[in-house]
């Protein structure tokens, strides 16, 4: 038997205990979860610097302080979640007792990236122990310094049977996706996601991808540029743009191209100095393939601002380019990297053609003053979730739910809609072993009379609504 098969037999037989269904123990567990982040802020931070080279700052605030807020938030709301919740009735089920029971679905495997490592995996983690269930952790094997402290000290703090970590790289993860599951829940991109689904489908196994996309973004040539640039510049660079929600291009008619041009290059100096390369705050990428992969997409546009790179130490400036066409490389695929090609086109008419013609993408930003121009866009186009004047902050509110559409992904999570994601919704009736009379309609022989009252019984709940409906209008008037 595999270290793997193992491990998820393990947390199997400990979720069959029942022990991490009682509220008591899955808030114990998130408390603990929490305590980890605070206690081990340290060990965390040193491994990501190894890895992406994020400051101790970025780290809290881009990684550990938003799971600390999610997990004040479930242990505050967890007792609401789990409730029963009623449900409208209709007559024949007036007198029954009918409600919805979030139930934990069993054991779920969390494939995190190595992106975000701690703010993907550790997300996902949390809504699967405030649902009740178990989960295989599995970190990205990319990040080797972040993965080998998830795996020394996570099991220190929260159950290791049934949240056991299993490490490793591609034939470790095939060997999980082996195994039956209640749930997967994957955060890479769509090619991996292909083959994790395919995977699950073995077993039936509902699954949730959160995976990425080229996130356009629109400049409204009437918005104040100075700031969307400001913004975009953040968004686009921050991790050296290695975000799965990062602003992928730049939309923009070609009268304001020069001045985007010029904004852009004004907040790379302020963010990151003359020299990026020796701003504590900018990333490196995270590791050569993927330097190299970014670096072939510059070859057929024109390098506006930046360029430099060192392959030695996978360092990329934030680079801006132009000239870009719909056929260059760099429009090809997600970039992934801190590269941001910039497209004009005559207005926002076209700009929505060209957003509708590829793939749904996992966000989509509007930079615009006009409330038209900006419903206009959310109307036309369809993504995961669309932000105007801003960039990635969305991710920051968990009353929204984060995920893709098509390509992008499916499912959602954050809040509440983790807990809802990683539960099995229960349909409960439940009825008296009396007034059997009123069930007679429904019983052979089927005749004219007990049609009757059945249609009697469904018309009278329309016209109670009807009757309520002239009730409040009369009184209205």
């Amino acid at each position: 038997m595999s270290r793997e098969q193992k491990a998820v037999e393990r947390a199997r037989k400990a979720f069959l205990t029942g022990r991490s269904k009682p509220l008591e123990h899955r808030i114990r567990q998130l408390k603990n979860l929490q305590r980890f982040l605070l206690e081990r802020e340290k060990e965390i931070a040193e491994a990501i610097k190894k890895d992406l080279n994020k400051s101790e700052a970025g780290t809290q605030l881009y990684e550990t302080l938003g799971l600390e807020g999610e997990i004040v938030l479930a242990v505050k709301k967890l007792a609401e979640w789990a409730a029963p919740r009623p449900v409208e009735k209709n007559l024949l089920t007036i007198s029954d007792t009918v409600y919805i029971q979030p139930e934990p679905l069993g054991v779920v495997l969390i494939i995190g990236a190595w992106n975000y490592p701690w703010a993907v995996t550790i997300q996902p983690l949390i809504g699967a122990i405030a649902a009740g269930n178990a989960a295989v952790v599995k970190p990205s094997e990319v990040c080797v310094h972040t993965a080998k402290v998830m795996e020394d000290l996570l099991p220190a703090y929260i159950d290791k049977e049934l949240y056991p970590v299993v490490t490793g790289g591609v034939s470790e993860t095939q060997e999980l996706l082996r195994q039956r599951f209640d749930h997967v829940f994957y955060t890479g991109n769509s090619m991996v996601g292909k083959l994790v689904m395919e995977a699950a489908a073995k077993h039936l196994t509902p699954i949730t991808l959160e995976l990425g996309g080229k996130s356009p973004c629109y400049i409204d040539k009437n918005c104040d540029i100075p700031i969307a640039c400001r913004r975009v510049t953040w968004g686009k660079y921050s991790n050296c743009g290695q975000t799965c929600i990062a602003p992928d291009y730049i939309l923009c008619e070609p009268s304001i191209q020069g001045r985007v041009l010029e904004e852009i290059k004004k907040s790379i100096k302020a963010f990151y100095t003359e020299d990026p390369k020796t701003c504590p705050d900018y990333g490196r990428i995270i590791n050569q393939r993927h330097f190299k992969r970014i670096m072939a997409m510059t070859e057929d546009s024109t390098i506006a601002i930046g360029g430099d790179s060192d392959e030695s130490t996978c360092y990329i400036a934030p680079t801006v380019l132009k000239d870009v066409q719909v056929n260059s490389k760099v429009m090809q695929e997600e970039i992934f990297g801190p590269l941001l090609p910039i497209l004009t086109v005559s207005g926002v008419d076209e700009a929505i053609d060209f957003i509708n013609k590829g793939e749904k993408p996992l966000a989509l930003y509007i930079f615009s003053p006009d409330d038209k121009v900006i419903k206009k866009v959310i109307a036309e186009t369809s993504s995961g979730g669309v932000l105007a004047n801003d960039c990635l902050v969305h991710y920051s509110v968990s009353a929204l739910p984060f995920g893709g559409v098509g390509n992008s992904g499916m499912g959602s999570y954050h809040g509440k809609f983790s807990f809802d994601n990683l539960s099995h919704l229960r349909g409960c009736l439940i009825k008296q072993l009396k007034m059997e009379g009123v069930n007679d309609m429904r019983y052979p022989p089927h005749t004219a009379k007990k049609l009757f009252w059945a249609l009697l019984c469904v018309n009278t709940v329309l016209l109670l609504r009807i009757s309520v409906i002239i009730s409040v209008f009369n009184f209205n008037r």
